[in-house]
Formats: C-alpha cells, structure tokens, sequence
C-alpha cells in the first residue's frame, strides 16, 4: 500500500522517520499541497500527521490520537449568541468528515502494540492560547481528543481525489494557556515515531 504523509513542517518528518510530503501550516496550504500531490502520483492512504495539542483529561502530553472525525473548528462567525458554523449561517461546506482510512491506521498500531485514543480531532486556523478558549471548545466539542491545524485541509483533498485519508498526532501540549515551558516536544516526537513506524504494516 502507498501512503502518502503530510506534516505541516519538515521536523515531523524528520522525527517520524518517513519520507513525506511538508505541506505547510493551516488547512489551506495543506489542501493545496496535498491536492497537487495526489493529482501527480496514486496513493492508496493519505496521513495528516504531526503535533497536536490534546484537551486536558482526554489527550495527555506523549499520547498518539487518531481522528474518527475531522472538523474546521473556527470556521464560521463569532457572535453575541456564541459561535455560529456554516450551516447555522445557512451556507453548504464545511461538513464534518469521517476519516475513510482511521481503521486502518488504528488496526495497525495495535497490531504494532502502540497504544491511541480515537475521536474528533479539531483544525483551528487559530490555536488555543487561552484556559478559557480551550474549556469552550472542550465544551461544545465533548468528542474531541485534540486541535491541529492540517487535518480537515487533507481530508478535504482526500476526499475530492478518491483516496482514503487518516489524521494520525502525537501530543505535545496541553490545550488551554500557551505556556510552552509545559510542553514536552521530545516526547511527543517520540509517540509520532513509534506511531509512524507501525503503519509500514499496512
């Protein structure tokens, strides 16, 4: 099977030990790049992969999640009655998107005996800097594990060219205050290594 991986920055790469894809930071440049990949070579996977922050209780720091869903979290309109999606602007897009690869992605880490938590992972165009921020999106988004920022930029992509898409992350941080004393960085390049390498088994 060919699986094409997509990180935002070269790094990722560097750490998980794979030849891939640096697609750029945000959900668009990661569209774009991967779009424009897909279209030049056939690949039966593509991974989004990289660092994530993972919400408190549900994500800890050094922990591999994989997306059951992913959803463009902040698009959409800030307003006096909360925050308001596409549909609730009455505008089509912006769907939330099953992951069409997450089960072989999950099957093969625990046939590798690498442990991950699934459920949503959020993209933000604009990460969580604030305690208060993060207890929202923990709020609305009971199902979420983490926030990145390519996710729904490759699944986009995925999906429009036929082939099967997977968000795969390794937790660096917690969500809340940026406070980059707590993160654990080496840590989490290590889970993205081990994660990464199980899925040669696919």
């Amino acid at each position: 099977m060919r699986v094409l991986f997509v990180t935002a920055v070269q790094a990722e790469l560097d750490a998980a030990g794979v030849t891939g894809l640096v697609g750029g930071v945000g959900p668009v440049a990661a569209a774009v790049s991967t779009a424009r990949a897909l279209a030049v070579e056939k690949y039966d996977l593509v991974v989004s992969t990289g660092l994530a922050g993972g919400f408190s209780d549900r994500a800890p720091i050094g922990s591999v999640v994989v997306a059951s869903t992913t959803r463009w979290a902040d698009l959409g309109a800030a307003t006096d009655e909360g925050f308001l999606d596409l549909s609730g602007l009455g505008l089509a897009g912006g769907d939330v998107l099953p992951s069409t690869g997450g089960r072989a992605v999950t099957d093969a880490l625990s046939a590798a005996g690498v442990p991950a938590l699934t459920g949503e992972i959020l993209t933000l165009s604009t990460m969580t800097g604030t305690d208060r921020r993060g207890s929202e999106l923990a709020a609305v988004h009971p199902s979420a594990v983490a926030e990145a920022m390519e996710g729904y930029g490759v699944a986009w992509a995925a999906r429009a060219a036929g082939v099967r898409w997977a968000e795969l992350r390794a937790v660096s941080n917690v969500i809340g205050r940026r406070d980059r004393s707590a993160w654990n960085i080496p840590a989490a390049f290590e889970a993205l290594r081990r994660a990464v390498g199980a899925l040669s088994q696919i």
